[in-house]
């Protein structure tokens, strides 16, 4: 197992909530002086005591291992806020609500941060009938190519898989204004407003 939990997260976290050594120790059924050891690097928790301590520092088990919380802010779930997740290994995508904890390939993967495109990274957005057809003039070599398109309104989440050497364009269909995002495999992930076009 690469990651542990670690003494300063212990600490951390039992600080957080105003806890001491003896109070936490006494949830866990162990001594302070183990706790105080764990807190000092002289020691680690037994794997079995890993949910009990999970539980009594009001943190997952996975968070606890890697010393970060995830809280998700999106609680009445507009798909507007959603967050994406591309593996750098294999290319899986991974779409959330919010905020999560999420890992593929063995590497914790952070949520992309999209930017505004530049010109190598434009795309045009028409309306065709009642489909929006997006394109781009960007490289889709086995190098350097767009992996996908995602476009999301408020209560609706699509995407179409883009691959090398294939043709960088999706159709989706019209529901109203909403954010399209599109992934650089190079140079990471882009979004652009789209609005209602009219006939």
């Amino acid at each position: 197992m690469d990651n542990y939990v670690t003494g300063t997260t212990i600490k951390a976290l039992r600080e957080k909530y105003h806890m001491t050594q003896a109070e936490l120790a006494a949830k866990l059924l162990v001594s302070d002086k183990a706790v105080s050891k764990w807190e000092n690097g002289r020691g680690l928790p037994d794997i079995t005591l890993l949910e009990p301590l999970s539980s009594a520092l009001h943190i997952s088990v996975p968070e606890l291992l890697c010393g970060q919380t995830v809280s998700n802010a999106n609680r009445a779930s507009n798909l507007l806020r959603s967050r994406l997740y591309v593996c750098p290994v294999c290319g899986n995508v991974i779409y959330a609500k919010g905020d999560a904890m999420v890992s593929c390939c063995g590497v914790r993967l952070p949520a992309l941060e999209a930017e505004e495109p530049d010109a190598e990274h434009a795309v045009k957005v028409e309306r065709i009938e009642d489909e929006y057809y997006i394109t781009t003039s960007h490289p889709m070599t086995k190098e350097h190519f767009i992996s996908f398109f995602a476009y999301t309104t408020m209560d609706r989440f699509e995407m179409k898989a883009l691959y090398p050497e294939g043709n960088p364009e999706a159709r989706f269909f019209m529901r109203g204004s909403g954010w399209l995002y599109y992934c650089c495999n190079r140079h990471g992930l882009y979004k652009v407003k789209v609005d209602r076009i009219k006939a």
